[in-house]
């Protein structure tokens, strides 16, 4: 069964007091946000000062954990069953009817080509029934956006988004203003985090059985030894910002196959030694991500593209990750620079960063839409504008770093 949520009394009321129910008579402008570009259906109404007036979440997870992965079709028809409801039910949180929003805004790009369509053709209804603007959001973008829901965090900062379908470094220099320095030139930390997870069998695993992928691998990490493998490095001849994590997973499954040939059992079952795997992976996947990262930083820093003590955002479902957190914060505490970083409530897929992207967007004046006519969703999307081969020219040589 799919998990459905409604967060009017979340826990993210502990963030700035974010939930506020106001009278209809002193209303600021307010955003319906929708989200279905992947295996989530998310919608949240959120008024211009940030507070979250309420949403609504239907989680796939278990359906897909029992599939072995996301099967974009499957996806679909629990976005069609259900988006009506999540919709109403973020609606009937927030007090407002729907006559009364200032806008409706959607993901439109990147993601499943069919999960997408479904948030599309819902949204572009609505605005026709209620007579509403339209605000196309790509989703890379609400993710880098979400912090500043919860701080004052000003143009420019880095970015580094790391997700179960995207990997990327960027610099945001305001709303729709982002230049990439470097992305993933195949899978994603969270697509391959998943993979190994799946390999090792975890949902055998009897503390893992209900987990997420990459949930058992952290959890099964606090356990392991990360220097039980080798350590290699993806990409460690190229001077520049972009990821490899398909040869990390490749290596891994090498690693899994060959202890199943020496504890001398079949592929289906939990080797011994995963915990282990485990703590070795996550740290290899966290590495790679900490080395691009900190090139990332030397690059600005040296093409004075960001000020002194600028910020690092990081968001994206794999930002839940504890132990990639810390290594993270070990790296900004060496580069003297904050780390900031949603919580996981909003590192996932979620309406709350949808409705605000379309907020910050509704704000600047930038790509509201009253004729829909033209509007299409986009399954890939790049974000920005692409400076990667500038970063490599630069060919910046990565000094020594003492991670923890």
């Amino acid at each position: 069964m799919a998990r459905f949520i409604c967060n009017m009394r979340t826990s993210l009321a502990i963030y700035k007091g974010l939930i506020s129910l106001r009278s209809m008579a002193t209303y600021p402008r307010v955003v319906l946000g929708i989200e279905t570009s992947c295996d989530d259906t998310g919608a949240a109404v959120v008024d211009e000062h940030g507070k979250i007036l309420g949403e609504a979440l239907l989680s796939q997870k278990d359906v897909h954990l029992k599939a072995g992965g996301i099967i974009p079709t499957v996806a679909q028809q629990l976005h069609r069953d259900n988006i009506d409801r999540v919709v109403n039910e973020a609606i009937i949180c927030s007090g407002i009817s729907a006559s009364n929003l200032s806008a409706v805004a959607t993901t439109v790009k990147p993601g499943l080509a069919l999960s997408l369509g479904v948030g599309l053709i819902y949204s572009l209804d609505l605005v026709k029934q209620y007579n509403k603007p339209f605000i196309p959001i790509h989703h890379m973008e609400a993710h880098a956006l979400t912090v500043r829901l919860l701080h004052p965090v000003e143009f420019p900062f880095l970015v580094l988004l790391i997700s179960g379908g995207h990997c990327l470094l960027a610099v945001a220099n305001g709303i729709s203003d982002f230049l990439l320095l470097g992305q993933s030139i195949d899978e994603a930390p969270g697509n391959s985090l998943d993979k190994v997870s799946r390999r090792l069998s975890l949902i055998k695993h009897p503390e893992c059985s209900c987990m997420s992928g990459g949930q058992a691998i952290e959890h099964l990490a606090q356990f392991g030894d990360k220097t039980f493998c080798k350590q290699i490095l993806p990409l460690s001849k190229y001077q520049d910002c972009n990821f490899s994590f398909s040869g990390l997973q490749n290596y891994f499954n090498c690693v899994i196959q060959k202890m199943e040939d020496v504890e001398g059992i079949e592929n289906g079952a939990v080797l011994s030694c995963a915990a282990d795997i485990a703590a070795s992976f996550q740290h290899a996947v966290a590495h790679h991500i900490i080395k691009r990262t900190q090139r990332a930083i030397l690059f600005c820093k040296q093409e004075n593209i960001l000020p002194i003590n600028a910020s690092l955002v990081v968001s994206g479902g794999v930002a839940s990750n504890g132990y990639i957190r810390k290594m993270l914060q070990n790296l900004t505490d060496c580069m003297g620079m904050s780390l900031l970083c949603p919580p996981p409530q909003l590192c996932t897929d979620n309406g709350i960063m949808i409705a605000w992207n379309g907020i910050e967007r509704l704000r600047a004046g930038a790509g509201i839409l009253n004729d829909t006519f033209d509007i299409r969703y986009e399954p890939r999307a790049p974000l920005g504008t692409d400076i990667s081969e500038q970063v490599r020219k630069t060919a910046i040589k990565l000094p020594p770093l003492k991670i923890k």
